[in-house]
């Protein structure tokens, strides 16, 4: 089957916030859509799964989309569905429609747009909604394997404020009332209190205008490279970052490769809706690149960023012309690559978070009781 031109396609400019996708967000990029307009993932996959199954099963798009939408509930979502299904039984691609529409991307678009063209809708909408699963189990294993240390981390912080900023100040105004020298560690933490009891709101007006200017510059490229470059040389943290984006791409790239989309066309499509700095960089270059007759693999090899066993695999690929197939096993590689170290990661973090909030705790009450403990020898 030959592949399709879609250079004349027009890209619609979106509304959306497409740059609030980068860094740790974009590595979670949770199931609700935080002020960036699009229709969760969730929905998304069970609107691709449900309408794909029935295209395939030889229902037209039209009773299809009739069907589809009239299984949600929430007045949002039938006004959204009903106003899709509309616009298809008033003449209009189901591809246009979607593109029309605030709640889908331009890779949605393009890749329905390859369906509609080939013949192939339902095995394309399929493709999407298999695309959208895996990467929901993606973002709930990690997040999963990650919220129990985070809850314990946050309740060891707040147990500590809560003793900094309320009860260590009750024992010093005892302490003074009685006089006397301190013990180092008593007189440390008491020192330690006073100190955060008046920086306190200097500190919460540091976090403010750091959220803040993350909001305004998080747009900017030489943020999304600086804050890349950070992300990725963060211990433990920055690998499992790194391959989950290089599983993102693998999967991205296995379903256009899959629909026999330009190969050109495809690489823009990734960065589309992979929005995180060095694989933007990358794809960028190996447009150019590609243009003068390198191969995927030779451009890519130029970036740090790709595993040496990564390019080896497409190499293998390009050269036995099965990108489709090696672009699955690398996503299937990495994701489980990634689900492992996180609930390794998750495992020896429990123990360590516990003793680090134990240790504090004791060390806190020990310093508040020694000056008893010396008042009552004395006696």
């Amino acid at each position: 089957m030959g592949s399709i031109d879609i250079s004349n396609f027009k890209q619609k400019p979106k509304k959306t916030n497409e740059g609030s996708k980068t860094g740790i967000l974009d590595f979670l990029n949770r199931d609700i859509a935080f002020g960036d307009g699009q229709l969760p993932d969730k929905k998304k996959e069970a609107f691709y799964n449900e309408l794909g199954t029935l295209t395939r099963s030889g229902i037209d798009i039209k009773t299809a989309l009739d069907l589809t939408s009239s299984s949600y509930t929430k007045p949002k979502d039938v006004e959204l569905f009903k106003s899709i299904r509309e616009a298809v039984v008033a003449g209009k691609s189901l591809s246009e429609t979607l593109k029309d529409q605030d709640k889908f991307s331009s890779y949605e678009y393009y890749s329905v747009r390859i369906g509609e063209e080939t013949g192939r809708l339902g095995e394309v909408l399929n493709e999407l909604a298999k695309y959208f699963k895996s990467k929901i189990q993606q973002r709930r294993k990690i997040i999963g394997a990650i919220t129990y240390p985070a809850l314990v981390l946050s309740t060891s912080f707040a147990a500590i404020f809560f003793m900094i900023k309320f009860v260590v100040p009750m024992f010093a105004d005892v302490f003074k009332r009685f006089g006397g020298k301190l013990p180092y560690l008593t007189a440390l933490i008491v020192s330690f209190s006073d100190w955060f009891d008046k920086y306190i709101y200097v500190m919460l007006f540091g976090i403010v205008a750091l959220i803040v200017s993350y909001l305004i510059s998080r747009k900017q490229p030489w943020f999304q490279r600086v804050s890349a470059k950070v992300i990725l040389r963060i211990p433990l943290a920055g690998d499992i970052v790194k391959k989950v984006y290089l599983a993102r791409f693998a999967n991205t790239m296995r379903l256009l490769t899959g629909t026999n989309t330009p190969l050109l066309h495809a690489l823009g499509m990734v960065k589309q809706m992979i929005v995180f700095y060095p694989i933007v960089e990358s794809l960028t270059q190996a447009e150019k690149d590609i243009l003068h007759g390198s191969s995927l693999s030779e451009t890519l090899a130029k970036h740090d960023f790709y595993p040496v066993k990564f390019i080896q695999m497409i190499k293998i690929a390009e050269e036995v012309n099965k990108l489709e197939y090696f672009f699955e096993q690398l996503s299937t590689q990495y994701t489980e690559e990634v689900e492992y170290k996180t609930n390794a990661i998750s495992g020896l973090l429990e123990p360590l978070i516990i003793i680090f909030l134990g240790l504090a705790v004791g060390v806190i009450l020990i310093a508040m009781y020694l000056p008893m403990f010396q008042m009552s020898n004395s006696f």
